[in-house]
């Protein structure tokens, strides 16, 4: 059974961080706050957390399009592909913030995701879920806990999360209640901007 972690924003508590980390490092699986929905995450070096994943979400693992929540833009260059400085202007504009970009990965990606010319990449606007990453030292795959077409409120309060994921995760973080609506996902893989899905980050920032 899953443990359930009070973290507050506002102060993330070291002890608190220091024991999600633990779990994160030896495989384990995560659901915790961002500045959108509720998400699913474990540590991107351990495959067998990320199979965990792919089997909860129903998915082939080298199917999977998930993203790689970061602290900051410094974690770019690992994973990703040199960019052109139009590109690194919008991100700049709009990270920390509720977007996901997809960009040209390169060869530094982990081995499940080598297959993958893209990779997407969240710089959440949330203290938690940024003070996580980088006390684990690299990012951590993201998927959200809700079906695109199922938008219910167990997916915002975190009582609710926990007791419908409490046999399939090992730490519910209740950060307070969640967003509905999720990251607005834009495609910047081929240079000129893509929108794949208009969510709760605004447009204006292209």
């Amino acid at each position: 059974m899953a443990e359930f972690i009070k973290i507050y924003e506002e102060n993330p508590n070291p002890k608190e961080i220091k024991r999600v980390v633990e779990v994160l490092r030896k495989g384990g699986l995560v659901i915790y706050p961002t500045d959108t929905v509720y998400g699913l995450g474990c540590d991107i070096t351990n495959t067998k957390a990320l199979e965990k994943i792919a089997r909860i979400k129903g998915i082939k693992l080298a199917k999977a399009n998930w993203s790689f929540i970061c602290t900051d833009l410094s974690n770019l260059s690992d994973y990703v592909r040199q960019i052109d400085t139009a590109t690194f202007k919008i991100l700049k504009r709009a990270l920390p913030g509720p977007y996901t970009f997809i960009l040209p990965g390169n060869n530094n990606l982990p081995k499940e995701f080598k297959k993958k010319k893209t990779v997407g990449i969240r710089v959440p606007d949330n203290t938690i879920i940024k003070t996580l990453v980088e006390a684990l030292g690299n990012p951590i795959v993201s998927t959200s806990i809700r079906d695109e077409d199922d938008v219910l409120e167990y997916t915002t309060d975190p009582e609710l999360i926990f007791e419908k994921w409490e046999n399939l995760v090992d730490i519910v973080i209740d950060g307070g209640y969640g967003g509905n609506i999720g990251s607005t996902i834009i495609d910047l893989s081929q240079g000129e901007p893509e929108i794949v899905r208009e969510g709760k980050g605004s447009l204006d920032i292209l």
